[in-house]
């Protein structure tokens, strides 16, 4: 098929389902949670009878573990379904809210509608969860949905569209394959929504290609995420929930400790017990470790590579030996000291097994060195000093603010997850992502013959002059 017959299919499709949304728009309550329900549940079957298919494809891809694979993909999909479903209802339910006295005589109400058709990006770092996790809360919501997954992991991609396919005509839920030609054809089309998960410099991109429909956007960007330290954590318990979460799917995860402020008087015993750890999890050799995924791309490779050469050539340190791969996509975990400030790798976000490590002596310095950059998508403190935890939350803007641990906020459907400003606007999961693909209309009922704005209506005589000034007076 050549890209001007997939474009005209692309736009068939959008057509089709631009068709559906109206006829669901005159659907009863009734009629639209059954059919969202019975959608919800049509997911959560064709994951669970393709689980050994999505990993296989996930390997494939990057050689990604099955079992992160489950932990990482099918555990949080699954557990997002059930989420939904159990309060979609109550979600649902247009909520009446207070008329103010002086409309004496009328009542107001709040209508969840769903907006129409969305289009959902998606990325090739979590391919299946960040592509099916917004699914989910469109289809709660009652929309019709095209998805673009990443060109960049092929597997599952098409497995994807292959699945969803069983399941779903086109014209409610479509999945569209290719690359930025597709991408760019797809943003062209005037959809009422856009949810995007990606960098910000795609998210730039796309706002300005939404801007021309007037589209509302979702964007679940990325950004350096910092870590803090200080000389009262629990070093051995931080160091390993640490390990774990940077090293994770290769460090290719947008909420990645990226770099970690680490307080001056305990930096040598946290190096130890975050090298231990990391031996212990990948061994001596983490390229023969079958719990260590791979980077996705040749181009990734050399990029992050690059980073970690100018770092080196700047003074920076590597505590544990270097290795690469290119040919297998390798890099081996990465821990760098003596970080220049001024370096790339501090500047741009890693997204790979590489953590800076930077020295403190006073928290404000730390403080002082996030708020000079964009803000995150989130911030970890290792900290037992209630103070300190909450001058940092308190003085530093990021999307999520997690204590004690990291990237495990992320997992809570009753939380957001979402950035501010260059990492994200808008927010995604539970009932904040049900929300997201959401009209909220507001409906004012008139019931009583006589409406207070015919005592305030031209020609303003001096009666209506005192009412008027009664009024102000009053309220």
């Amino acid at each position: 098929m050549d890209y001007n017959d997939h474009s005209e299919n692309i736009e068939i499709i959008f057509q089709k389902q631009i068709d559906l949304a109206q006829k669901l728009s005159q659907e009863t309550f009734d009629q639209q949670y059954k059919r969202r329900v019975q959608n919800l549940n049509l997911l959560e079957k064709i994951i669970l009878q393709n689980q050994q298919n999505i990993r296989d494809a996930l390997m494939k891809d990057f050689k990604k573990p099955f079992e992160e694979t489950d932990a990482t993909e099918i555990i949080p999909v699954l557990t997002e379904l059930k989420h939904n479903r159990s309060r979609l209802k109550k979600w649902m339910k247009h909520k009446k809210v207070k008329t103010p006295l002086l409309l004496l005589g009328s009542s107001s109400k709040i209508m969840r509608e769903a907006k129409g058709v969305v289009l959902i990006i998606a990325p090739w770092n979590f391919p299946l969860n960040l592509a099916i996790i917004p699914l989910i809360s469109a289809l709660a919501a009652g929309n019709c949905v095209t998805i673009k997954p990443s060109e960049h992991t092929p597997n599952i991609s098409k497995l994807l569209s292959e699945i969803l396919s069983e399941i779903f005509d086109s014209s409610e839920v479509a999945v569209i394959e290719g690359g930025i030609p597709e991408s760019q054809e797809l943003l062209n089309l005037p959809f009422h929504h856009i949810f995007v998960t990606g960098s910000p410099e795609l998210g730039k991109i796309v706002m300005t290609k939404a801007a021309k429909n007037l589209s509302s956007v979702t964007l679940e960007l990325g950004g350096k995420s910092p870590s803090i330290v200080d000389d009262s954590a629990d070093i051995k318990n931080i160091a390993k929930r640490m390990a774990w979460g940077k090293f994770m799917n290769n460090g290719q995860i947008c909420v990645s400790p990226d770099h970690c402020f680490v307080q001056a008087n305990i930096k040598d015993q946290f190096l130890k017990a975050f090298t231990d750890e990391v031996k212990n999890m990948y061994g001596h050799n983490p390229e023969e470790s079958d719990s260590f995924s791979r980077i996705i791309n040749n181009r990734h490779f050399n990029r992050i590579k690059g980073l970690i050469d100018e770092a080196i050539e700047n003074g920076a340190d590597s505590v544990l030996p270097l290795k690469f791969n290119e040919d297998d996509c390798f890099i081996a975990p990465t821990i760098l000291t003596n970080v220049s400030l001024d370096s790339k790798i501090m500047k741009e976000e890693i997204f790979g097994p590489v953590l800076p490590i930077i020295t403190f002596q006073k928290l404000d310095e730390v403080i002082n060195i996030i708020n000079s950059s964009p803000r995150p998508l989130a911030l970890y403190m290792n900290s037992t000093k209630t103070k300190d935890i909450q001058k940092v939350c308190q003085q530093v803007k990021s999307g999520a603010f997690t204590v004690n641990h990291n990237i495990v906020h992320l997992f809570n459907s009753n939380l957001p997850f979402g950035g501010i400003n260059n990492s994200g606007i808008g927010a995604s999961h539970g009932e904040f992502g049900f929300l997201e693909f959401t009209h909220q209309k507001a409906v004012f009922y008139q019931w009583f013959p006589i409406a207070a704005s015919q005592f305030i209506t031209p020609p303003f005589t001096d009666l209506r002059r005192k009412i008027l000034y009664l009024v102000q007076r009053l309220f």
